[in-house]
């Protein structure tokens, strides 16, 4: 048996030259390491570096034949040889792939009473269907082959407006058309809409903001509305022009009279001041809610703001299911969200 101090050398050298080797050359030097020991080299080399015996006999072999383990393998950057490594799942379960797709898709692909017709598609679900079927896999592996396959994780997307209106790009361009002309001709444009009703109390709000770790901001469990502090209705009002917004917040109902009587506090606060020589203002909103065009309470009120301030008001309403190309929507209320995500209601 070779001495302490042998192995010491060795398990020295063994570290330093460690983040050089790959797993062949670290065959080859394992191997030569014991065979220049002679009797017992083996065995000191593998109780220096935890090598297993196997794998020092295999170096061995390969340098007793160098010709043939440069012609097995067929490149010099490749270190295992070919077919080397267990086999990939969808190389030994047939199945695989046509049972997870079955499952992914069931109403194109598989059976309509599939497990997870009804139930979340998540990976781990996924997993357990697929080893009650008898496959062995993993939630990992599971994510790995959906990827391969084309598949991601998706959110269900507002793309389908419902029956659109043939003449939909020619009220579009109305509305556009009529902005210009009101702009050049200096008169004031604004864009009216109700927020979502808003809790006021201590509730959640949607959102994220930098906080202490573990020290979140406590608010109510349940989202019930306190009787006495109740829902307030922001209405605002979006001067396009002047890119300046106004919003009134609302106690009780959003009503027609409730629109009209925002677009007046803005007109006193802040249109007037804006738009000293107004003789017109156009108004533009979708076509539903408060503002909507079939409300006869809305159009009275309209009239009866025209008269107190003495303006010719033109009134332009979205076509329906496209209230989110309403300026307001993105250039206002927008903010609004942003700035109190995260934050309950109670000031």
């Amino acid at each position: 048996m070779l001495s302490e101090a042998t192995e010491l050398i060795i398990q020295q050298k063994y570290e330093q030259l460690k983040p050089y080797l790959n797993e062949a050359s670290l065959r080859a030097w394992s191997a030569a390491e014991a065979l220049s020991l002679g009797h017992g080299g083996v065995t000191s080399v593998s109780r220096a570096t935890g090598l297993s015996r196997t794998t020092i006999h295999a170096g061995m072999v390969e340098l007793s034949q160098p010709q043939a383990a440069a012609t097995s393998t067929p490149s010099r950057t490749r270190i295992r040889q070919p077919g080397g490594g267990r086999k990939a799942l969808v190389a030994t379960d047939a199945h695989l792939l046509r049972d997870l797709e079955a499952l992914v898709d069931p109403a194109t692909r598989g059976d309509p009473e599939s497990p997870l017709r009804w139930t979340s598609k998540s990976s781990a679900k996924l997993t357990q269907a697929l080893q009650d079927q008898g496959h062995q896999i993993s939630p990992r592996t599971v994510c790995t082959l959906l990827d391969d396959l084309g598949y991601s994780l998706q959110a269900n997307r507002k793309t389908r407006e419902g029956k659109e209106h043939p003449e939909r790009d020619e009220q579009f361009q109305h509305i556009a058309d009529t902005v210009m002309d009101f702009q050049k001709r200096h008169q004031p444009v604004i864009s009216v809409d109700a927020k979502k009703k808003e809790l006021i109390g201590n509730y959640k709000n949607q959102g994220q903001e930098w906080q202490p770790q573990k020290m979140p901001i406590e608010v109510n469990t349940h989202d019930f509305m306190d009787i006495q502090m109740g829902k307030v209705i922001p209405y605002g009002v979006y001067d396009i022009t002047a890119n300046q917004g106004w919003v009134t917040v609302g106690l009780d109902h959003d009503t027609a009279q409730f629109a009209v009587a925002s677009i007046r506090q803005w007109w006193y606060r802040m249109g007037q001041v804006l738009h000293p020589t107004a003789k017109e203002l156009m108004i533009t909103a979708d076509c539903g809610g408060s503002n909507s065009y079939r409300t006869k309470l809305w159009k009275w009120e309209l009239q009866q703001l025209a008269n107190e301030l003495n303006l010719t008001l033109h009134i332009c309403h979205f076509p329906p299911g496209t209230s989110k190309w309403n300026k307001i929507e993105h250039r206002l209320f927008s903010q609004i969200t942003e700035n109190w995500r995260s934050r309950a209601l109670v000031t």
